[in-house]
């Protein structure tokens, strides 16, 4: 394996499988992967309570009523100074992790964060609606009425998280080295195909 670092970001649909899929490709990888613990660490550099981002959390489960409700809202329903102090925090966890080690991170815009790094790939999971809604009430146990909102909620709020972060959608092409239908060879062969791309492209 090279001692050369790099890093890979993931950027997916809610419901594509992207997060099992990123987890599998660390563990083949043998790097590290990181996703929502992030917001959690970025809370802690702000030292804002944990009640504080509780009730947000839970404001957010209200509206669907169901544990996977954060998604909507993925820096709490608090002020957008508030937001912009997360995001800020998350950002230099982003980077200081990217130069510390190889490793997977997944969401919190970094794509954009990570964009100019050298030895980056920036890849982008999604799928078919059907099969979005068949992984939310297979994997996730949400009445399949209730994954049906939950995915056009979370779409919509990661599409403007992303929009109002990093000045452009998830799916842009131009900002994506690689675009998968996760569904074409599902979660292991989606994760073998992207390890052997990162394997071909970093000389692994």
């Amino acid at each position: 394996m090279s001692k050369n670092k790099y890093v890979i970001t993931i950027t997916r649909q809610f419901g594509s499988l992207g997060r099992p899929i990123a987890k599998r490709m660390a563990e083949k990888l043998q790097i590290e992967y990181y996703d929502r613990d992030l917001v959690d660490e970025a809370a802690k550099q702000l030292d804002l309570p944990v009640s504080v981002i509780d009730e947000e959390e839970e404001s957010a489960k209200k509206v669907f009523h169901n544990p996977f409700s954060r998604m909507v809202y993925p820096l709490g329903k608090g002020t957008n100074n508030t937001q912009d102090d997360i995001f800020r925090a998350q950002e230099n966890i982003i980077k200081f992790l990217a130069d510390k080690e190889s490793c997977i991170i997944v969401g919190r815009c970094s794509d954009f964060i990570l964009e100019e790094k050298e030895n980056a790939m920036h890849i982008y999971i999604y799928a078919p609606f059907e099969d979005r809604v068949e992984h939310c009430v297979k994997d996730l146990n949400i009445d399949i009425s209730e994954a049906r909102k939950m995915i056009v909620a979370v779409d919509e709020a990661r599409d403007s998280y992303h929009m109002n972060y990093a000045g452009y959608l998830p799916e842009d092409k131009y900002h994506k080295d690689i675009m998968i239908n996760s569904s074409f060879l599902g979660v292991e062969g989606t994760a073998d195909y992207l390890v052997d791309a990162i394997t071909r492209k970093f000389h692994l």
